[in-house]
């Protein structure tokens, strides 16, 4: 079972590409002309980054498609069932998640009799989706309509230091977890879900190379977690315990 490559989730995916791509090429020629290190220092900041993404709210910079296949990989190898996500963006890595949880909730639950007291518990999953954009949220949400997958997907609109800032309202054991949002915030963030992350959890940091003190945090070598770069844009880690 690959949900990613059925409808109604493929050709949305093959149009979001196409808008990502578009997006992408105004990016650029909107960043060309503004002050190239001034924007370093927004990002590097933990407030005034709101000024970059406002700024760029209609721009979807978006995951590349090879990192949207490695997130369903990832979490179809591990069975990924609860995944937290900071930066919904329009939803086009959400999709590759919730395509993922729905398929393992599937497969799990193929292997499970009704009579099975864990066949409850093994159809339960989501994905924790976070965005501060109120326009991007909706778009995401449409997206995920139509994708079929809005079921098992929840968008916290706002700040996600306060939106997965209750740990009594994050799952008991997350599974994986996606950090796509404001690069300087990665590590707010993992220390934010740490102790909710299952042993064996994996963190996927897209441009973690932004934020270095989340870099020198994972590849610690008596850390908690074991840590690599993964092609060129990707640091991926696992939670040891």
């Amino acid at each position: 079972m690959n949900t990613l490559s059925q409808a109604p989730v493929a050709p949305l995916l093959e149009r979001l590409w196409d808008e990502a791509d578009a997006s992408k090429k105004e990016a650029m020629e909107a960043l060309a002309k503004e002050d190239k290190e001034h924007w370093k220092q927004i990002m590097k900041s933990k407030t005034a980054y709101v000024e970059l993404y406002t700024r760029f709210k209609d721009l979807y910079l978006a995951i590349s498609p090879e990192t949207g296949k490695l997130l369903y990989m990832l979490a179809r190898t591990s069975g990924a069932r609860h995944v937290v996500e900071f930066g919904t963006s329009f939803g086009v890595s959400t999709i590759h998640l919730a395509a993922a949880v729905r398929d393992n909730i599937a497969t799990a639950a193929a292997g499970e009799g009704s009579d099975n007291p864990h066949h409850k518990q093994q159809q339960q999953g989501k994905v924790i989706t976070t965005e501060f954009e109120p326009s991007k949220a909706a778009r995401a949400r449409a997206n995920l309509t139509e994708a079929g997958l809005i079921d098992i997907v929840e968008i916290r609109e706002g700040d996600a230091l306060q939106t997965l800032g209750n740990k009594a309202d994050l799952p008991p054991a997350i599974d994986l977890v996606l950090l796509d949002g404001a690069k300087s915030l990665y590590l707010d963030i993992l220390n934010l879900l740490q102790d909710r992350l299952r042993v064996g959890a994996m963190i996927v940091a897209d441009n973690a190379n932004s934020c270095a003190e989340y870099v020198e945090y994972v590849r610690a070598p008596k850390g908690r977690f074991m840590s690599l770069p993964f092609a060129k844009d990707v640091e991926l880690s696992v939670y040891l315990g």
